[in-house]
């Protein structure tokens, strides 16, 4: 590893140095910035022609007077949740290191967790912002499904990506939410904000059940696997030099029966109508962020200790709610954290109960 990824902690792929003295933010590799390629986290997107135009949110940073300060690393193709990367490199994460950072959004937290930035943007298809902010013990938020726009993103279709951010407090994380968004208006709490809990064994707070829970992780696996195939699939084809688990992920993929994909839809449907029935009598679900603690990356070389981590973040990429995750380590110190999940479109609202959250949380834990 040269100087500079040792001093970045591999967050970064390309150093940059575009637009305004505003708060300084990292991109994730799979957003276009004109003039550079997006490479993906992908040797097969390596030597890419540079991009023509910015991606939209991209715009957004810089019309908020922003500055770019690089071109975060990702986990290849975003078809991964380890972050481990053996074409670009794995970031470092910087309080755990000898721990997976997460993936896919991988650089990002990691550029976060190290200070690099004030906040940096990833993309969360089925939990690749707010898994690798658990990870790095960070602020991660999956906005509401469509609310940002995906116009220069790869892949350039999906039902389940969403551009989202990581900050070290939920003040940074409302103001990368404004940067990005220019309908996003912060709010302020005018009362204590209804919780429902489901898992998370926090005292004082109501519990509730999402019975189609497991249902929407399994589909929002068969349709991120379809998703991604129809996107990359030709890379299999024209015997591209990708990663052997993504090889055969993809592979896998062109397997799943139309049927399974159909009852998959159906699922989100159901799930949808759950959650946000759900929503009507509370004004956000508090989860787990992890189901478990982020394996070492020595064990993460078993696919079995990672996938499971996702199992209270996917189903809300299936279901499109905004989602946030703030960090709470275990009494051991090991990365673990909460998930707030908010109705759709409600958003702001969303990060000032997270805020409000956080903070009772704090103060619990002074007074013990």
């Amino acid at each position: 590893m040269d100087g500079q990824r040792t001093e970045d902690h591999g967050a970064l792929v390309a150093r940059l140095s575009l637009g305004g003295d505003g708060l300084c933010v990292a991109v994730k590799d799979c957003l276009d910035i004109a003039g550079h390629a997006t490479a993906c986290g992908s040797a097969a997107f390596r030597d890419a022609a540079p991009a023509a135009a910015n991606a939209a949110a991209v715009d957004s940073l810089l019309g908020a007077g922003c500055r770019i300060i690089g071109k975060a690393a990702m986990h290849e193709l975003a078809f991964g949740m380890t972050g481990v990367n053996a074409a670009f490199g794995t970031p470092v994460n910087p309080r755990w290191p000898d721990r997976i950072p997460g993936g896919s959004s991988s650089g990002s937290a990691v550029a976060v967790a190290a200070g690099l930035c004030d906040f940096a943007v990833g993309t969360d298809t089925g939990g690749s912002v707010r898994q690798p902010a658990a990870c790095c013990g960070v602020w991660g938020i999956k906005p509401t499904f469509g609310r940002i726009s995906r116009e220069g993103a790869t892949p350039a279709a999906s039902t389940l990506d969403c551009i989202g951010a990581f900050a070290r407090d939920g003040g940074m994380l409302t103001r990368a939410m404004a940067a990005m968004d220019p309908s996003f208006v912060p709010v302020t709490l005018e009362a204590e904000p209804v919780l429902l809990q489901v898992d998370a064994g926090l005292p004082g707070i109501a519990t509730a059940e999402l019975p189609g829970l497991d249902a929407a992780f399994a589909a929002g696996m068969t349709l991120i696997a379809t998703e991604t195939e129809a996107a990359f699939g030709h890379l299999l084809d024209r015997g591209a030099p990708i990663g052997p688990d993504i090889a055969a992920r993809l592979a896998a993929a062109r397997e799943i029966p139309a049927q399974k994909v159909a009852e998959a839809e159906r699922l989100r449907m159901a799930f949808t109508a759950e959650v946000d029935a759900l929503l009507a009598s509370c004004d956000a679900i508090v989860t787990p962020a992890l189901d478990g603690i982020p394996p070492t990356l020595a064990e993460a070389r078993d696919p079995k200790t990672v996938l499971g981590l996702t199992r209270y973040q996917r189903p809300f990429n299936l279901s499109g709610h905004p989602a946030i995750v703030i960090p709470r380590p275990t009494p051991d110190g090991l990365p673990a954290g909460l998930q707030i999940i908010g109705r759709k479109g409600d958003d702001a609202r969303l990060c000032a109960i997270a805020i409000r959250l956080a903070e009772s949380l704090q103060t619990q834990t002074e007074t013990a």
